[in-house]
């Protein structure tokens, strides 16, 4: 894996040996930054953005946007064996200035009241079989941590019928082999 565009371009990212990780595959990260800049359905500019990464993983996504001039980058992991991978990660591309680890689970003890920003974009990469997506999103609607403009980036597997809670809008779904990208907003 590596950076895609950006200060970092063409620089590697390591990835973890264990397999219950699944890091986002460089072709679907590209499309979701394509779709990011070019979209009609809404208007996002990552440049100066503050972005929240859930379920970082060893950091593709935050990275690839901390490297396109996103000005914070707040990551949120708790899986022992992932988290070395992304201080390293973080590291050795010198990011450690803009961005923030928080080492919580995310579903049964993340308190997103207690972030002291909001965020232009959101990224949710649960693990494939994590079935309380929903309780997440209304976690996010409740807090009020997403800017009126803000989008919610969800990385998914094809086949997941997940439960979006109400008054979240669906502005553009993708599939991507065995996964889809599902970009959205809260409407009020």
């Amino acid at each position: 894996m590596r950076i895609i565009s950006g200060s970092s371009k063409g620089k590697r990212i390591l990835e973890p040996k264990d397999l219950n990780t699944r890091p986002l595959k460089d072709l679907t990260k590209e499309s979701i930054f394509n779709i990011l800049a070019h979209s009609n359905k809404f208007n996002i500019e990552l440049k100066n953005s503050n972005v929240l990464d859930l379920f970082s993983g060893v950091g593709s996504f935050g990275l690839e946007c901390l490297s396109r001039g996103c000005s914070s980058l707040t990551f949120v992991e708790n899986y022992i064996h992932v988290l070395p991978i992304l201080k390293k990660n973080i590291s050795n591309l010198n990011y450690q200035d803009s961005s923030l680890i928080i080492e919580d689970d995310i579903v049964d003890n993340l308190n997103f009241n207690n972030f002291s920003k909001k965020f232009d974009i959101i990224f949710v990469d649960p693990p494939y079989k994590e079935k309380n997506l929903s309780s997440i999103l209304i976690n996010i609607a409740k807090s009020n941590i997403l800017n009126e403009e803000g989008i919610i980036v969800i990385h998914r597997h094809k086949n997941e019928k997940d439960k979006f809670p109400e008054k979240f809008n669906i502005l553009e779904e993708k599939t991507y082999g065995i996964s889809k990208v599902i970009f959205g907003r809260y409407f009020k």
